[in-house]
């Protein structure tokens, strides 16, 4: 091996072991501004009124209207009449009969217990489509929260990272003068390298929020979605004592409703099961034309010999009556009684699940808005503080640049803890919005 190769080996491992700057990632950064537009991104309000025209099973949930309208209509109707006819002939002879029967049901006392059921039911599907639209509208206050809330943490990275990199790209120009160690440089890259990881995944996770929201809109994966409010402005908004947290009672719910009309479908239907075992009528009419003769033949009116015969005609009419004598619909009582039982049931247990969601929902709130002001009063404009002295006292050459990107780092961290604490006021006010029976 000659003398010279060892040499260039070493040259080549030399330059593959130092660090590069400004090396881009696979994938292309993105910042969060991309994913706000404040003038003509989609509202919060604007994603709501989205969703409930837009949602697919919603709109498939709506149609329950119309399926709840066409057994009303149907339940009004009287049993159709029941025409027969008949006709007998005489084999190997000349007699015949026909008779002609019109039956018509009066349906006595079934028709107003079918009505009753039908209109609870038209009842009940409203509250129960009001429901589904209350829980709809509080998904995707959520999903929009999350997109939001993942943004301000990229915010966040955006400005950290930025910071980073200049003071690495100064301090790099220093090195190249004599001025600085190479080591405080490669200490920056290796930071700057270990926030863009952590960039990439925060902008994944804004985007997974987004594809979620997507779903909740009806809009197609592929569109464009851009935002225009902010998890803080929200957050003050929904703070403002005139914000959207009505005071309605949690009994006016839509779930609480429905609850209600469900138990009125069940007291109808335990007056339908009643009435289905009573007695019924139908009347009916019939005409008979007979044809009927004998073998014998006598004179006619003309002197002449013909076969004796005639042709009678006859009209009957009576009444047909269902007598309840075994079968007076008892399972059917039972059955309705029961169901009726369970939908009482089911009322107590809405009706106690809104007033603990509301209680659990407004100390939620409370404590949330409490920590956040703990956060805005003092806490976030002192860390920031802490930052700016740590790296004026770094340029000073009083503390290390070890010491500085631990502050910094404690700073996105707080960061980052305050975004959990707005994501949390923001789930809280939410969850209260919801337990108000709040849709907007």
């Amino acid at each position: 091996m000659s003398a010279s190769r060892p040499i260039v080996i070493g040259l080549c491992v030399l330059l593959a072991g130092r660090p590069s700057y400004g090396q881009s990632p696979d994938l292309p950064s993105v910042k969060a501004s991309s994913f706000v537009d404040p003038a003509n991104g989609l509202s919060l309000a604007d994603a709501i009124a989205l969703a409930l025209a837009r949602e697919p099973s919603l709109l498939a949930f709506r149609r329950q209207v119309e399926v709840a309208r066409g057994e009303r209509q149907q339940a009004g109707l009287r049993p159709n009449p029941v025409l027969t006819y008949e006709q007998r002939t005489e084999p190997q002879g000349t007699d015949a009969a026909t008779m002609v029967t019109l039956e018509w049901p009066l349906d006595l006392f079934r028709r107003a217990g079918r009505v009753a059921v039908a209109d609870a039911g038209q009842v009940a599907a409203a509250a129960a489509i009001a429901d589904r639209e209350r829980r709809l509208a509080g998904d995707v206050r959520s999903h929009y929260g999350d997109v939001i809330a993942a943004i301000r943490d990229l915010e966040v990275l955006d400005s950290v990272i930025d910071a980073t990199t200049h003071q690495r790209d100064l301090l790099a120009a220093r090195v190249e003068e004599g001025a600085a160690p190479p080591l405080e440089r490669d200490l920056l890259q290796v930071e700057v390298r270990r926030l863009e990881a952590d960039h990439l995944l925060q902008t994944g996770r804004v985007e997974s929020a987004l594809f979620q929201l997507k779903r909740l809109l009806g809009m197609p994966i592929p569109s464009p979605l851009v935002l225009r409010d902010r998890l803080e402005r929200i957050v003050d908004a929904d703070a403002d004592p005139g914000a959207r947290a009505s005071t309605a009672s949690p009994s006016a719910r839509a779930d609480v409703q429905e609850a209600e009309a469900r138990l009125a479908v069940a007291t109808a239907a335990v007056g339908r099961a009643q009435r289905e075992g009573r007695a019924d009528m139908s009347v009916f009419g019939t005409y008979s034309r007979m044809d009927a003769g004998f073998p014998q033949t006598g004179f006619g009116p003309g002197g002449g010999l013909e076969r004796v015969r005639g042709v009678f005609h006859y009209v009957a009419g009576g009444v047909r009556l269902t007598l309840p004598a075994m079968n007076r619909n008892q399972g059917g009582v039972t059955v309705a009684g029961a169901e009726h039982a369970a939908a009482q049931a089911s009322l107590d247990a809405a009706r106690l699940a809104a007033d603990a969601d509301l209680g659990a929902a407004t100390a939620s709130d409370q404590r949330a808005r409490a920590a956040v002001r703990v956060y805005r009063e003092g806490l976030q404009a002192l860390a920031r503080q802490n930052v700016s002295t740590v790296e004026q006292s770094y340029d000073l050459g009083k503390l290390t640049l070890l010491d500085v990107l631990a502050e910094r780092r404690r700073y996105l961290e707080l960061e980052r803890a305050f975004s959990e604490t707005l994501r949390a006021a923001y789930a809280a006010r939410t969850s209260l919005l919801l337990a108000r029976g709040a849709t907007r």
